[in-house]
């Protein structure tokens, strides 16, 4: 079985060999129709549009990406070609809850922010949104929820929905707003520029904005013009329109920005890891029997253990680092994110 890989897919080298002899290692955004012809399966990222240009006439049976999102995968085009895929729902959720959480412990160090007087809208309340929730629910904040997708899903069953508000009203109260939902393009729920001009112009609050989903949740040059007409007070993102090639004009001017690594912690991506490789081997009805190890943090790197909770938050992350690294860098975008330096969720 030949298996193609994104060469910057984290922990698969070592396990992958318990699996197959053949693997080829590309770097995603390279990878060709040649690359490919007879391969049996391919292990991606967002960098590799998988549509018809590049799996017709190759031999994939099976694609798993090993990300939240699937935006990138031609889902129609899969379909009729009998190719199965899956992606990894939830894998990174609590890397991103501690990116949040790091952000809002910096807004109240920095910012002056009273953490039990804010109000912070959530808007996507899946497997990140809930682990966001639940990174942030100590810290005094209060939260407000929109996801009208799952909120029409839980009326259906006569499940309670009551406290899923509309997105008004998250304009109307919040002063932060984080956006965590999928990129979807159509159908009753589309999420493509969800926060654009029309948005902006119906805060109350002038809120921050956060963008940890996809890039193009959040129409980018209309949040520059809302930052500059006071709008919007600031923001902090993560994700961008066009990456790599990011507006920087907004990232110079905003409070933090990063190279799409919110969900980067080494806990998450292993789990992305596992779970791209356990549907693998479903797939081809192989015994998943290889086991992933995660570093540890070397002494210099590991946070004093006795700091106040929220020191030793910041400590062992603080989104700062990645922000002046892109800040001072814009055009090694991809290699920040390629390259990312190890960082845990928590010490063991």
């Amino acid at each position: 079985m030949k298996i193609v890989v994104d060469d910057k897919v984290p922990f698969i080298r070592e396990t992958i060999t318990q699996i197959s002899d053949n693997v080829v290692y590309k770097s995603g955004i390279t990878i060709t129709p040649d690359d490919i012809r007879d391969a049996d399966a391919l292990i991606i990222r967002t960098r590799t549009r998988c549509n018809e240009e590049l799996l017709k006439g190759s031999k994939v049976s099976f694609i798993a990406t090993a990300t939240i999102g699937y935006d990138h995968l031609d889902i129609e085009y899969l379909k009729k070609a009998h190719i199965n895929w899956t992606n990894c729902p939830g894998c990174n959720a609590n890397s991103v809850g501690q990116y949040i959480r790091s952000c809002l412990l910096l807004l109240e160090r920095e910012k002056g922010f009273d953490l039990s007087k804010t109000t912070i809208g959530l808007v996507g309340v899946g497997h990140v949104g809930q682990a966001v929730l639940n990174a942030i629910k100590h810290l005094g904040v209060k939260v407000l929820l929109n996801d009208p997708p799952l909120k029409a899903v839980l009326q259906k069953t006569g499940m309670p929905h009551e406290h899923f508000l509309e997105l008004k009203e998250l304009q109307d109260q919040c002063d932060i707003i984080s956006f965590h939902t999928p990129l979807i393009m159509e159908g009753l729920y589309p999420t493509f520029h969800l926060a654009d001009q029309q948005f902006f112009h119906s805060l109350k609050r002038h809120p921050i904005i956060i963008n940890t989903s996809r890039g193009a949740v959040i129409n980018n040059h209309d949040l520059l013009q809302a930052i500059n007409e006071g709008k919007v007070q600031d923001a902090i993102i993560d994700t961008w329109e066009n990456e790599p090639d990011i507006n920087k004009e907004l990232l110079h001017l905003i409070y933090i920005g990063t190279p799409h690594i919110a969900g980067y912690s080494a806990d998450g991506k292993a789990n992305a890891t596992r779970m791209a490789l356990t549907a693998l081997c479903n797939h081809f009805h192989i015994p998943a029997s290889f086991e992933i190890h995660v570093p540890q943090l070397s002494q210099a790197d590991c946070p004093v253990q006795n700091l106040p909770e929220k020191e030793l938050a910041l400590a062992l992350y603080n989104p700062h680092t990645d922000s002046m690294k892109l800040k001072a860098h814009p055009e090694m975008f991809e290699e920040l994110r390629g390259n990312y330096p190890l960082r845990r969720e928590f010490i063991e």
